[in-house]
């Protein structure tokens, strides 16, 4: 299990409230996540949870280049490297762990590496991650809306914020 000593910060981790937004395209979900990113201070831990599909990606993207200034071209899913690290006017880690399976190929990414920086770090599939974080956490969620009159790119998203809550999400056997 990794671990992190609460951080002796007292700056807020965002400017970021709880709220839902809906997105009607790509192009929509990424300018809400550079809106997000923007407002973002490290240290802090994202968790993007959603359904194969769901848009976490492409949220990614804007969320990544909002805090960094880079292109959001240049932001890509880590699906098989499983860690990308951005730099710019923030260091981002973006970690995908949709294919860990089991806690030794979590240990082998070198995370412990990852929370002693001073960084934001987005994580994708996080029921996956057995953390325990002095952090501040922004859990958001992504889904598809369903009524009749939606389009397939039609998105929610939920943001909580959950500041310096200690995390112990455990992956289901």
């Amino acid at each position: 299990m990794l671990s992190r000593a609460p951080s002796s910060n007292s700056a807020p981790s965002s400017n970021v409230s709880n709220r839902e937004i809906l997105t009607h395209s790509a192009e929509e979900t990424i300018a809400q996540g550079r809106q997000i990113g923007a407002a973002l201070h490290a240290p802090l831990l994202v968790l993007l949870s959603g359904d194969l599909g769901a848009g976490k990606t492409t949220l990614t993207k804007g969320i990544v280049a909002g805090a960094t200034g880079i292109p959001e071209e240049d932001v890509t899913s880590p699906t098989f490297t499983l860690v990308h690290k951005y730099e710019g006017k923030a260091r981002v880690y973006h970690i995908d762990l949709y294919r860990i399976s089991d806690l030794h190929d979590l240990e082998t990414l070198g995370l412990e590496d990852v929370f002693s920086e001073r960084a934001i770090v987005i994580v994708e599939w996080p029921d996956r991650l057995r953390l325990l974080s002095g952090w501040p956490i922004l859990r958001i969620s992504l889904d598809h809306v369903a009524p009749n009159d939606a389009s397939e790119n039609d998105r929610r998203i939920v943001i909580q914020e959950l500041s310096r809550e200690n995390l112990a999400a455990t992956r289901e056997p």
